[in-house]
């Protein structure tokens, strides 16, 4: 498909793949312990895997709003298979901005030809969402560097092309870099695959680095910690519309319910009481999609200034960002909560799909940032006045 394809276009072409691949799979996608891939093949079929890598390396390049429509789209189909699609944009975006030319195209290029994955190695156990306290180190040796220690949670890793590993200078503690792994890397083992409660057709695990050896230069340029922070801009934006799709799917389902369901001589959908609960969830859909649009609109507007790398830099996280994403989990928890209430004594069971809807809904408020985490971000950067900030 050529760049130039209407926006409307793309949508329709991704509804169509989600109607083809992923409606009426649900059920196998949530009890399957094994990744979908010829899922993502047929992804990458029709031209979409990493819509957004830039054209010069072969990618569609589209933006980061047009991403948020893309992603709601796939989310209502599964919201995992949406999230492996997706989470790549983290690492991807910090190599695009920050890498070399020749980094780049070494290893965005390849990517956005093969359709592959990216996977980024920030969380510890015991630093938790204080990133500042990770022990991994990338340590100078010649002209290589050796990057150690032990990473929590990454989706994507085992089967990604390379990774994006956020570590401290071995020869300066407190500074922080972010080196690119390719994952056959010697030295990089996966501990385990987490078996998580929602989004169970993606991938999660815990890496074990021990002393893998990579070119000095693929260290990006900056400090990674704030290259990391970056980068979340447009994966917590995705991530909020992951929420979106999941919400409407939960609206349509409980919709058929209505329909089918016997209530006093008539069907559940006539009644009031069913009818406003439905609305509320329109009313929180809308405003979901409008909150993710606007932080994509701004990512976007960065991304095409004069100098996005320097811009980004200056503005580190977007508010915009991390308001989508906890509006979308406060907002899809609601109404993910009352579906399953709809449903009685079976909005509690495996018997129906909305168990699993509320399972992958949960993600929006904890992967990336909970909702704790962000309202401290939030006050700290955006409410303390500037003067007084520590």
């Amino acid at each position: 498909m050529s760049s130039q394809v209407a926006p409307e276009e793309v949508i329709h072409e991704v509804r169509q793949f989600v109607r083809a691949e992923l409606i009426g799979r649900q059920t196998d996608l949530d009890t399957s312990r094994e990744i979908p891939f010829p899922i993502h093949e047929k992804f990458r079929g029709i031209g979409l895997a990493n819509w957004w890598l830039p054209e010069d390396l072969g990618g569609r390049g589209l933006g980061l709003e047009q991403g948020v429509d893309i992603v709601s789209e796939l989310a209502y189909g599964d919201a995992g298979v949406a999230f492996t699609a997706f989470i790549s944009v983290l690492g991807t975006t910090m190599v695009s901005l920050y890498g070399g030319e020749d980094t780049r195209r070494a290893f965005l290029a390849p990517l956005a030809g093969r359709g592959g994955f990216c996977a980024t190695l920030g969380s510890e156990q015991a630093a938790g969402s204080e990133l500042a306290r990770i022990t991994t180190t990338a340590t100078l040796d010649g002209d290589e560097l050796v990057v150690s220690g032990e990473k929590f949670f990454s989706t994507n890793a085992d089967f990604a092309d390379f990774l994006v590993v956020i570590a401290r200078r071995g020869e300066d503690h407190a500074e922080h870099v972010a080196v690119i792994l390719p994952r056959d890397t010697p030295g990089i083992r996966m501990r385990r695959r987490w078996s998580m409660i929602g989004l169970r057709s993606s991938g999660t695990y815990q890496v074990s680095l021990d002393n893998c050896r990579v070119p000095a230069a693929n260290a990006l340029e900056g400090s990674g910690l704030r290259l990391l922070e970056i980068g979340l801009n447009a994966s917590r934006v995705l991530i909020a519309a992951t929420g979106v799709g999941v919400a409407r799917c939960v609206r349509d389902l409980c919709m058929e319910y209505g329909r089918r369901k016997s209530l006093g001589g008539g069907k559940l959908a006539a009644n009031q009481v069913f009818g406003a609960k439905l609305a509320d969830m329109e009313m929180r859909i809308s405003a979901m999609r409008d909150v993710c649009r606007t932080a994509a609109r701004e990512f976007d507007a960065v991304m095409a200034g004069p100098d996005p790398a320097g811009a980004f830099l200056g503005h580190g996280t977007l508010k915009s960002a991390i308001t989508a994403k906890m509006f979308c989990g406060q907002a899809g928890w609601a109404i993910a909560a009352a579906g399953s209430e709809m449903f009685g004594g079976l909005g509690y069971t495996d018997e129906l799909m909305i168990g699993k809807l509320l399972r992958d809904m949960r993600h929006v408020s904890i992967i990336e940032g909970g909702d704790d985490v962000l309202r401290d971000l939030m006050y700290r950067r955006y409410v303390v006045p500037v003067a007084k900030r520590i």
